[in-house]
């Protein structure tokens, strides 16, 4: 088999297919979540602790001296950012855990057994007649 049919088989399957969606509405989800903390969580958030903006922490290293500038360690987009992989971790979190739920409530369902076929029923009647002549012509 082929480099490229082996490939074309490997991207085709549908477990790939589905990771490739999973991952597409993964970035999106992550880009409502970051404007929910940014938006949403940080403004009450900053209010509270006396009007700080989050994202405006910062402790400047080295001052902008002409052409170069300042060199800042901006820990408040840090403080934000893991804040929002929280509320992510804490989403997805939950999704699993409501997923695991229903594979368990579908293993505990009851099977009930497969109908057996028209030839089965008469294949398991003959076998019973035969054993039943068998046991009469036995002494």
């Amino acid at each position: 088999m082929g480099m490229i049919s082996e490939f074309k088989a490997f991207a085709v399957k549908g477990n790939v297919v589905d990771m490739a969606v999973g991952i597409i509405i993964g970035a999106a989800f992550g880009k409502i979540v970051s404007s929910f903390v940014g938006d949403v969580v940080m403004p009450p958030l900053g209010m509270l602790i006396g009007g700080m903006d989050f994202s405006d922490l910062a402790i400047t290293l080295k001052a902008a001296e002409g052409d170069i500038p300042a060199v800042v360690l901006a820990y408040g987009k840090f403080i934000q950012t893991v804040i929002d992989f929280i509320i992510i971790a804490f989403a997805i979190f939950m999704g699993v855990k409501a997923i695991n739920r229903l594979k368990r409530e579908e293993a505990v369902a009851p099977t009930t057994p497969p109908v057996p076929s028209a030839e089965e029923t008469l294949l398991t009647e003959i076998r019973d007649l035969l054993k039943a002549q068998n046991q009469n012509r036995l002494p």
